[in-house]
């Protein structure tokens, strides 16, 4: 280039400078060409000696099938130069110009040499074209070539993004609590609110060009492309706040619960997938949304207090049908979640009562060691009811192919008591009010899931009274039964609704005392100054009392009294009380309304209860616990913005 440029220059001398200057710079150009020259002979020299090294390593038919081969092709040393490629390459790979000496990184990006050598090979992108890359390493005496061959993927990945944007997937939503905002209503208000609600949904459907129908007054069911649900899951489903703006003349807003089935090639499974979506939305409260596919839940919303729509047809039902299978089962068991409180020992209790009633052996499964409900368990025992609490192992011994096993406070496989029974018992019983959890036990006869009853205890108080008129507890019974009421209703302060006093009047009368109850609750001084410690290295952030406790023998006792305890400081919205617990770190955490722990609790994988609510954290530090929670808090706030999570629940007829 430096010589043309130099001859260039010297023509134009010739013709418009003096001749020293002309002469001067032809002695130049001379002398520039009798160094590159050689130069340029020499380079043209070896590349003529490598090709022809090149051609010496490979056969006539050899050569002759690279160049025409129907792929593009390139060789490179083992650093990645470029040493040869065949037509196609430059052509359909390079657009057309020579890329001899550049690095095949540079072109085709990025290059994984090892990955390009395995029988999948490695897919690299060059000039907005996708291709697969394969490679083969050939040694020769002097240096590695390597052989690259391009198989273009463009049209393939182009077809297989229009593919997956373009699956369907099946939406499923529900109106929760339409039924009773209307009740009563007059015929203008009823028109206003569903035009309110249909007219959200039509917008719903033209923004995201999909197929709604409406399939009764509460429920419509939309086909939807892939795409657009990835457009509605990135907004955290806007409808639920688009719904929850349509208010009553009483100011009560329209929650929907939404279920989402995606994933799969037919529109039956997807179907299935949505209505189990939406189940697991009913359970846990409703006011949210659930996507389900092969790898499982994700859930949004669900920040707002659960709606009441509990009958007690339905509680007369389910004791009908658990009066038939305890009459057919051959004995009973009954078991709650390990280190069970006073609401899991209360339930069983008073399920315990009801078996006896009908004469059938029964034992209820519980840890001695880890049980926080010891003094309700001495005391019914001190109550003539030995051998009524067995070991797990020794329970183990009664199971037989008609057993009936009861579970109680829990729905959740893996913190059962017992999971070694649950597997080897048949017939299955469930009763508990804790929002439903992904992994909940879904090979139940009955399960009886309320998670609007304030603790398990209320549920079976209510079940017992359909047993019949004789069916009632003993005094100790009445009063196990209330001090789990009492526990999960922090002395029927939270969750307490009209049936909750109900059932702790029905209590009252077969004999419960009110003041031993409270002595229940009695703690050790030991526990007292535990507890008064734990409160006393809180930290308030977010409206939030977060506490780290030492370790104590109690701590499983300490950890949730004191977070109840920092729920009497003046701004504190939610507790949550961290304690190293085995090879990890477990949290406590408690609320009064405001804040829904239980969604808290799921991000660090966990759950519970809008207002009580725990996890353990396996193998974690408790730095890094304790940075986990501050993240999950900032994570619930963020995602809340806009919501009420202290808005009142609306009861239900009975």
């Amino acid at each position: 280039m430096a010589l043309c440029l130099m001859a260039a220059f010297c023509a134009a001398a010739w013709f418009t400078a003096p001749r020293g200057i002309f002469y001067a710079e032809l002695v130049a150009t001379l002398a520039l060409a009798v160094l590159a020259v050689p130069t340029i002979i020499g380079t043209r020299n070896e590349l003529h000696r490598f090709m022809n090294y090149m051609g010496e390593q490979l056969s006539v038919t050899q050569k002759r099938s690279l160049t025409q081969f129907p792929l593009p092709v390139v060789v490179t040393d083992e650093k990645g130069e470029i040493l040869w490629y065949n037509d196609l390459f430059r052509s359909g790979v390079i657009g057309g110009g020579e890329s001899f000496g550049d690095n095949i990184g540079n072109i085709a990006s990025p290059v994984d040499r090892l990955k390009a050598t395995s029988d999948a090979g490695a897919e690299v992108t060059c000039r907005d074209r996708v291709y697969n890359v394969y490679a083969v390493e050939s040694n020769i005496p002097e240096e590695l070539l390597v052989t690259y061959y391009f198989i273009d993927k463009t049209g393939e990945r182009r077809l297989e993004k229009a593919y997956n944007e373009t699956r369907p997937a099946v939406m499923t939503i529900v109106l929760d609590n339409i039924e009773d905002l209307l009740a009563g209503s007059r015929e203008s208000e009823r028109s206003r609110i569903m035009g309110e609600v249909e007219r959200i949904f039509e917008d719903f459907g033209a923004d995201n060009r999909c197929f709604i129908k409406k399939v009764s007054s509460s429920r419509f069911v939309a086909v939807i492309e892939e795409r657009y649900l990835a457009g509605i899951i990135s907004e955290r489903f806007r409808i639920l706040d688009e719904a929850r703006s349509i208010t009553t003349a009483e100011g009560q807003p329209v929650t929907l619960s939404v279920g989402v089935g995606r994933g799969d090639y037919t529109l039956t499974v997807l179907d299935s997938m949505s209505a189990q979506a939406l189940e697991m939305c009913l359970g846990r409260g409703g006011d949210q949304a659930a996507v389900k596919d092969a790898a499982g839940y994700e859930f949004f919303g669900g920040f707002s207090k659960a709606i009441e729509k509990r009958t007690k047809v339905k509680t007369r039902l389910v004791a009908a049908a658990m009066s038939e299978l305890i009459a057919s089962s051959h004995n009973v068991l009954i078991m709650g979640h390990r280190y069970g409180d006073m609401d899991c020992a209360g339930a069983a209790i008073g399920m315990a009562a009801a078996c006896k009633y009908m004469e059938k052996p029964v034992a209820i499964v519980v840890d001695r060691k880890t049980t926080l409900a010891g003094p309700s368990i001495d005391r019914v025992e001190a109550d003539g009811n030995r051998g009524l609490f067995l070991s797990p192992e020794q329970a183990a011994m009664l199971v037989e192919p008609e057993t009936l096993l009861i579970i109680v406070d829990t729905h959740v496989k893996h913190i059962l008591e017992s999971p070694e029974i649950f597997n080897e018992c048949k017939n299955i019983v469930v009763i508990d009010h804790h929002r439903r959890m992904v992994g909940y036990i879904e090979n139940a006869v009955i399960f009886y899931h309320e998670p609007n009853a304030s603790s398990a205890s209320e549920m079976v108080t209510e079940l017992i009274q359909y047993f019949g008129d004789r069916c009632r507890p003993s005094k100790t019974e009445a009063e196990a039964l209330l001090a789990g009421i009492t526990l999960d209703t922090k002395s029927f302060a939270v969750r307490a609704g009209v049936r909750t006093f109900e059932a702790a009047a029905w209590l009252r009368r077969v004999g419960a005392d009110t003041v031993e109850v409270k002595k229940l609750f009695a703690d050790s001084l030991e526990t007292y100054q535990h507890r008064a410690a734990v409160v006393s290295r809180a930290d308030v952030y977010r409206g939030c009392a977060v506490s780290f406790s030492e370790k104590y023998d109690d701590i499983a006792i300490v950890a949730p009294q004191a977070a109840d305890e920092l729920l009497t400081i003046q701004g504190v919205k939610a507790s949550f009380v961290l304690f190293q617990a085995g090879d990890g770190v477990s949290c406590s955490a408690r609320s009064l309304g405001a804040v829904n722990v239980q969604v808290i609790m799921e991000a660090l994988g966990g759950g519970g209860h809008l207002t009580m609510a725990g996890a353990q954290m396996k193998g974690m530090e408790p730095a890094a616990a304790h940075a986990a929670l501050l993240k999950a808090i900032d994570d619930y706030f963020e995602n809340t913005e806009g919501h009420t999570a202290d808005a009142g629940p609306t009861y239900g007829t009975e």
